[in-house]
């Protein structure tokens, strides 16, 4: 799954969302390391929607324009809860590979 997939749906673990909210919840996770511009975000909700993953919560009208909020779903936070246990072991199998290499690595 890409990086920046993983954090809209970690974005979401808290509620539906519009998507500047989705924005900026996405580079408070990553410390500003990702920044999604429109194009990426809605083209990521595209997809994310595709694979059933998120899905239209509601929509509402702000100053004339239509804001739409996304969820997760069932499916959505299945497919997270893989993913970051999918990462975890791959994080734990890297630490154990680098203390291997160099012993004293991490132990602050």
């Amino acid at each position: 799954m890409r990086e920046q997939s993983y954090l809209v749906l970690l974005a979401l673990t808290d509620g539906p969302r519009h998507g500047y909210a989705i924005t900026t919840t996405v580079r408070e996770l990553s410390e500003e390391r990702v920044r999604l511009g429109a194009g990426t975000l809605y083209g990521a909700l595209d997809r994310l929607a595709e694979q059933g993953l998120v899905a239209v919560a509601r929509e509402e009208v702000v100053n004339g324009r239509n804001r739409r909020y996304y969820e997760l779903t069932e499916q959505g936070r299945r497919v997270l809860a893989e993913e970051t246990e999918r990462m975890a072991r791959m994080a734990r199998l890297a630490r154990t590979r680098l203390l291997a290499m160099r012993p004293g690595w991490g132990t602050a």
